[in-house]
């Protein structure tokens, strides 16, 4: 065996990774070892939220300031172990009728994935075969908006689901902006709840106009907080939590308590600043898992 090739068993799957030296992310040195090892250590918080659904991968072979791709089938020579599922592919850019998904249940399949630079890990809002069971709003701020912003919006996003008795639950994208994630009950349909999350974003908009937009349109977003409630559409998918982002250092996208939110839109740090996968390690130490409720359900959304 080549010597940048290791053959390891984890959990009694062998694999065999490669090149474990190898710079994935240059300006911070952080080594394709690392990121297997940040992946293994993070795996009992991350598998429960990638459980059960259809993983898009973005995939940086040379690094993050080399080229990548993403990925949705299961590429070739996928292990037999590994887990696929066989799914439609609406709107597929390769004009596939269907996909052979990898779902991501255990930490072998999350090393293999790992080993493949897989940083970045992106699920829809759904469970293989069941309705939406997590409502997701992105806020994605327009320069010169920037975190600080997005927590403002967060706020009064919280407290407008909370009056339809919705909690939600923050986290950093681990690039720009953030999401609110709102477990639901699972059993309405996807175009449901975009409309439920659309409603919402306009309603807020209306309100606060000088803040927060709910077109997409990108002339409308300077100074702003963009609402994207189309997260919820069902051929869409959001990052994962706890998932590496391809940024220049290895930021996650990371958990919060709303106590580090209020801080955010007041504008202290550090909750306005991207945390990194060593970081992100130590809050789960102390913290655990912020986002376990979303693995509880939730309730149903109003209509109109």
């Amino acid at each position: 065996m080549p010597a940048d090739r290791l053959k390891v068993d984890v959990e009694g799957r062998s694999l065999e990774v490669s090149n474990l030296d190898k710079v994935l992310y240059p300006k911070a040195g952080f080594t394709k070892g690392e990121v297997i090892d940040y992946y293994t250590r993070i795996a009992p918080v991350l598998l429960p939220h990638l459980q059960d659904r259809a993983l898009t991968r973005i995939r940086f072979p040379n690094g993050v300031d080399g080229g990548s791709f993403f990925e949705k089938n299961a590429p070739a020579a996928t292990p037999a172990w590994v887990r696929t599922e066989n799914l439609p592919a609406p709107g597929s850019s390769k004009g596939r009728e269907t996909i052979d998904y990898v779902v991501a249940d255990d930490l072998p399949t999350l090393v293999w994935l790992a080993n493949l630079a897989a940083l970045e890990l992106h699920t829809p809002q759904w469970k293989i075969g069941e309705h939406p069971d997590m409502m997701v709003v992105d806020l994605d701020p327009g320069a010169p908006a920037a975190l600080k912003q997005c927590c403002q919006v967060a706020l009064l996003m919280r407290d407008r689901l909370a009056e339809d008795g919705i909690d939600s639950y923050p986290k950093t994208s681990g690039k720009k902006g953030m999401q609110l994630c709102c477990p639901i009950a699972g059993t309405q349909d996807a175009d449901l709840v975009s409309d439920y999350a659309k409603r919402i974003a306009q309603e807020l908009e209306k309100a606060h106009p000088k803040l927060i937009v709910s077109k997409m349109a990108k002339n409308l977003r300077p100074g702003k907080v963009f609402i994207d409630w189309s997260q919820n559409n069902a051929a869409k998918t959001t990052v994962a939590p706890y998932s590496l982002r391809a940024q220049d250092v290895p930021s996650v996208s990371t958990p919060l308590t709303w106590d580090e939110v209020e801080a955010g839109a007041a504008g202290k740090r550090p909750s306005t600043k991207p945390y990194t996968a060593p970081e992100v390690l130590k809050r789960v130490e102390k913290q655990g898992d912020l986002l376990a409720p979303l693995l509880d359900g939730g309730p149903e959304l109003p209509g109109r």
